[in-house]
């Protein structure tokens, strides 16, 4: 059986050493002591292997199954959920007036991350329902947050998105589900929506589906979307619930990962709904789910890698094969363990490297979100909505990679199911496809992030990366192996950005034919950004006699992995952006 344990003491010098979230000037991150975050995470982990990761691979093999009109999760699911509720998981972060804790937004993030890595699919019922909450939080009414958010707070009720339609999921300007205007002030939600996560099951007494549908009479396109609140049994004003709503599951669809997840088909047969926020104005409402979402998504990339990682690495510990070419490692076996073999140490340091860099990138991210939402910080807003295609579209990418990496150091045993490594891939793929595809995150990013608010916020990054390397220069145990190889990286993407300027405006395709590029190099430089934090961290604290020695030499051994070895794939990047777009369209559609 695949093993987990949370990397709680990396979470904790990420959330101290590195980002000192303690000493913050967010509301509520004064409380975030070393105690109090340590209690919290250790717990959490707690939770993960014991109540999650038994149930990972049950979710797996059974999957969900639908009667009668009702999905059925797998065995144990019921009982993990109601673990999850009782310890107020579901609520960390949620706003106290409607029964949550109040904390910060990263100590959600991180809490989180061990029940992806333990059990993504058992996890994504709760995920959505938090995006659910979030948009009536932001957007909804009195009324409807008094009805709706105490029970998806507790997770009583539980949350989905309703975007996609057989015909349209990017272009959500061709949506066809209706909104008739009653009399009465509801809306008649008429349509069918594809590929809804936790559309249906048995784990909750009410599942509150917000969907977007357009307004008869509305302007065409993305202006003409509306969101709506339409809840699966209609609630009464004494908050009881009343009849069923005319919204039924049509089918589970059949996945190549995340089984213990119901991916539905939702049909909406004149269902009564109410709007959320203004009409024609559903997209930002919306993106408000969306976006918390991609950050979520991209988590799980890298927390399926962390996962698959652990249990590499105990495998190249244990498996016996060959010797070491320096000399035998394990004399009186027949052979030596595989973690002896270079490429092999090139495979986990790969994983390592990335999955510790992509932590710090997630949590600097949700650090981001709450400064944005707790102090009211344009820049910080701005500064995330740059970073979020980046979280989600290079971690899930990168993620899906290092999974694959992790199977491919069981050699045959790894495509084996009874091992576990199938499933984490399998699973993680999902991630580059669901909450915007891992293209168009790119084509959002060099279409519409680089250039919003006449490129102030790319430029902010920009001199958040010099000011770094300027402040440190004269920590020469820091410059070599850090920061030069940081400020080559962030060259080469300013580069780029200078590319799509100069050519962006004459050719529009010789940027978009760049953009994936473009993302996976802005991913890079920003975990440079993130290792170089870390080994600044990680000195400082030697410097100080700290104690776990082996933990900060390992950081920095690690760190200096990633610039040596992953970092300068900048360079690649740049040299394929700088190609332009004339080989990518030479041919005609009929030739390829």
């Amino acid at each position: 059986m695949p093993i987990y344990t949370a990397p709680i003491k990396d979470m904790q010098f990420l959330l101290h050493d590195v980002l000192a979230v303690s000493e913050q000037d967010i509301p509520g991150f004064e409380d975030l002591d070393r105690d109090f975050t340590s209690a919290v995470l250790e717990e959490a982990g707690k939770v993960a292997t014991e109540v999650l990761l038994p149930l990972n691979t049950v979710g797996d093999t059974e999957g969900c199954t639908l009667e009668n009109g009702v999905v059925r999760t797998p065995t144990g699911f019921k009982d993990a959920f109601a673990v999850m509720k009782e310890g107020g998981w579901t609520a960390m972060d949620c706003d106290p007036d409607y029964g949550g804790q109040g904390l910060p937004y990263i100590m959600h993030t991180a809490a989180q991350e061990p029940f992806v890595s333990a059990n993504m699919a058992f996890n994504m019922y709760q995920g959505l329902t938090h995006g659910a909450y979030s948009a009536i939080w932001f957007h909804g009414t009195d009324d409807q947050k008094q009805t709706y958010l105490p029970k998806l707070t507790t997770c009583e009720w539980t949350g989905t998105m309703n975007l996609t339609e057989p015909h349209c999921g990017t272009d959500l300007g061709l949506m066809r589900t209706k909104a008739e205007p009653q009399e009465d002030g509801t809306f008649r939600i008429s349509g069918q929506k594809i590929f809804i996560s936790a559309g249906e099951h048995d784990m909750a007494d009410n599942i509150i589906h917000l969907v977007l549908a357009k307004i008869p009479g509305g302007p065409d396109g993305v202006k003409g979307i509306s969101l709506f609140i339409v809840p699966k049994f209609l609630v009464n004003e004494d908050g009881s619930l009343g009849a069923r709503n005319g919204v039924s599951v049509g089918k589970i669809e059949e996945k190549m990962g995340i089984h213990g997840n119901a991916t539905c088909v939702m049909n909406y047969d004149g269902a009564t709904g109410y709007l959320i926020g203004e009409e024609h104005k559903g997209m930002r409402a919306m993106f408000t789910m969306m976006n918390e979402a991609r950050l979520g998504v991209g988590l799980q990339g890298y927390a399926q890698a962390e996962i698959a990682y652990q249990n590499a690495v105990a495998y190249a510990n244990d498996r016996l094969q060959g010797r070491d070419v320096t000399g035998a490692k394990n004399p009186d076996g027949p052979a030596d363990p595989i973690i002896v073999h270079p490429d092999v140490r090139r495979n986990l340091m790969d994983q390592k490297s990335f999955v510790e860099g992509a932590r710090a990138f997630t949590y600097w991210g949700a650090t981001l979100i709450d400064r944005a939402h707790k102090n009211g910080d344009a820049d910080a807003e701005g500064l995330i909505s740059l970073m979020t295609p980046v979280i989600k579209g290079f971690l899930t990418d990168k993620g899906y990679e290092y999974a694959s990496a992790a199977q491919q150091v069981y050699g045959g045993h790894g495509y084996i199911e009874e091992w576990g490594m199938s499933q984490y891939a399998r699973d993680a793929r999902i991630t580059q496809i669901y909450e915007g595809a891992n293209g168009i995150q790119a084509l959002d990013l060099v279409g519409r992030k680089l250039a919003q608010d006449g490129g102030k916020h790319v430029m902010a990054f920009f001199e958040l990366v010099k000011t770094f390397i300027k402040e440190n220069e004269d920590n020469e145990a820091l410059k070599a192996d850090f920061l030069d190889p940081l400020k080559a990286a962030s060259k080469d993407l300013q580069a780029a950005g200078m590319y799509f300027m100069q050519n962006g405006m004459k050719n529009p395709n010789d940027a978009l034919a760049g953009s994936y590029d473009f993302m996976h190099m802005m991913g890079h430089v920003c975990l440079g950004l993130m290792w170089a934090r870390q080994a600044r961290a990680a000195m400082a604290a030697l410097d100080a006699g700290e104690s776990d020695t082996a933990f900060y030499e390992t950081k920095i051994a690690t760190g200096r992995y990633y610039m040596a070895r992953q970092l300068p794939a900048t360079a690649m990047h740049l040299a394929r952006i700088n190609t332009g777009s004339e080989t990518v369209m030479a041919l005609e559609a009929a030739n390829f």
